[in-house]
């Protein structure tokens, strides 16, 4: 029984610290390069159970049947995969709810994952859904683009305008018209394989894994568990834009920032600098002097990344709270065997988290008939800012899968300026906990740290990551690499980028 209530106290403590990011700015726009545009929620069809207590005084929103609508499809971007058939079962019973308030609206599934060079084909031809999702960093490009529907007069109506974070608000917003509201938030830390600790002895007393706390430890901590197990000990993304993401936050760590903005509003590439070039031969190093990583980090991404920690393959991944189900259920690891670990301190002690998130869009061309319909799909999904009674099965559905599918119960980053859906979520996630809140407290505890979390460089963020990519890959397949010049190449590229595209320099 103390042992419970210890479990619970630890978990309840790691509720309080999420409360806090509620007022933290995410103005970023996560380079879900994480990939969380295409991370669904993990969930799983189960019988309508009574709303608890929490529904009382809660600020609630009541939809009645539409009887009189016009017969409209409405295609759903954000359906999952169909990999996901947990996933797909429940949105077939939020489809079922959905049609008893629109009977006369047909859902079309259409999952669509969020990709610069897939997007603006689907706008052209007309094809894009009539709600997607996205990364942070992109809705500025989409509304200046005129991609994307201006959905301001229908929230403020729906009483959903006011509780958007301000922070995020700001994100999806111009000119005081707003474009998107939040899915979800994320901090990135460092994800771990917990069996892959074990084997190579670094477990404390109780099992949970040691885990780095600076980069130095991390090189010397994946080759321990290379040598020792045979296995990866770092898994270093180098296939294709993730890599420069990844390489940001662990660069911040050395003192490096990549864009800065001056006060006449233009841009100014930094990649060269002596903390950016640093943070690269530390790379460089991961590869010629630990070998401590995956055989071709050239082919390694945001998804294979979580594959390598699902199945033992690599011990240590850069990776965000909102993507635990990946190498848990999409990879079979148990849910007792996966732990993540805060952002390891750089040389002088400098330590900086990644923070983003994935925001819903509308097609530009969406009626606005759609687009309600869509806010009332994901009220079901327990995705609005009330607190309803299908919203709140929608919660408990979501965890109750989690639970079913072995992927861990842990809090979610709040988006939203709604005391009761926080209330409802912890209330929740206390009651489905099914993980030891000490494989993820040192993660936790990161976060509350003032200063830690940090947003997306500015400017042209998914670019940089580009460039900075370019560079990983050359340092890590060729041992002679000249890191600098690599660098300052990277920086001329990525300044001319900013001088074409936003500065507009002739």
């Amino acid at each position: 029984m103390k042992k419970m209530k210890k479990v619970i106290s630890l978990l309840l403590c790691m509720m309080l610290l999420i409360s806090m990011l509620a007022a933290c700015k995410k103005d970023e726009g996560s380079t879900d390069t994480s990939g969380d545009a295409s991370t669904t929620e993990t969930t799983e069809t189960t019988d309508t159970t009574e709303a608890t207590d929490t529904t009382e005084a809660a600020d609630t929103e009541t939809t009645e049947p539409v009887e009189t609508e016009e017969p409209f499809d409405l295609t759903l971007g954000i359906w999952p995969e169909d990999t996901m058939t947990a996933d797909i079962e429940l949105h077939n019973g939020y489809v079922k709810k959905f049609n008893a308030i629109h009977p006369n609206v047909t859902v079309v599934p259409a999952f669509y994952h969020y990709a610069l060079d897939t997007f603006v084909p689907l706008v052209e031809s007309g094809g894009l859904p009539v709600i997607f999702d996205t990364w942070y960093t992109e809705p500025q490009k989409l509304i200046a683009g005129d991609f994307v529907a201006d959905i301001t007069d229908i929230l403020t109506e729906r009483g959903w305008a006011d509780k958007i974070n301000p922070s995020i608000r700001e994100l999806l917003s111009k000119d005081g018209r707003i474009y998107g509201i939040p899915r979800d938030g994320y901090a990135l830390g460092i994800m771990v394989n917990v069996d892959l600790f074990e084997q190579a002895g670094l477990v404390d007393a109780d099992g949970i894994p040691l885990f780095p706390k600076t980069w130095d430890e991390l090189a010397q901590t994946a080759k321990k568990i290379k040598d020792t197990t045979g296995q990866a000990g770092f898994d270093l993304l180098a296939m294709d834009a993730a890599g420069g993401w990844h390489f940001t936050q662990m660069a911040w760590c050395w003192g490096a920032s990549f864009t800065t903005k001056g006060a006449d509003g233009k841009y100014t590439a930094t990649v060269d600098t002596p903390e950016a070039i640093a943070a690269m031969e530390y790379v460089k190093s991961l590869k010629w002097t630990y070998d401590c990583l995956m055989a071709d980090p050239t082919a390694e991404n945001w998804g294979t990344g979580f594959d390598a920690i699902g199945t033992g393959t690599a011990a240590m991944y850069i990776a965000a709270n909102d993507s635990v189900d990946r190498p848990t259920q999409i990879n079979g690891l148990p849910v007792d065997k996966l732990a993540m670990g805060a952002i390891p301190k750089g040389p002088t002690g400098l330590t900086f988290t990644l923070t983003g998130g994935t925001p819903y869009m509308f097609a530009k061309n969406a009626t606005p008939d759609q687009i309600n319909a869509a806010l009332d799909y994901l009220e079901i999904m327990g995705r609005s800012p009330f607190l309803t009674d299908d919203s709140l099965q929608g919660l408990r559905d979501s965890a109750k899968s989690r639970v079913e599918n072995g992927v861990p119960v842990i809090p979610r980053f709040p988006c939203w300026v709604s005391e009761d859906i926080k209330k409802a979520e912890d209330e929740i996630n206390v009651e489905f906990n099914n993980v030891d809140p000490r494989l993820y407290a040192e993660y936790y505890d990161s976060l509350k740290q003032e200063g830690n979390l940090r947003l997306e460089e500015p400017g042209l963020t998914q670019d940089l990551y580009t460039q900075l990519n370019n560079v990983i890959q050359a340092v890590i397949t060729d041992e002679n690499a000249d890191v600098a010049a690599l660098m300052k190449t990277a920086d001329e590229n990525y300044q001319t980028l900013l001088d074409t595209n936003l500065n507009n320099v002739e």
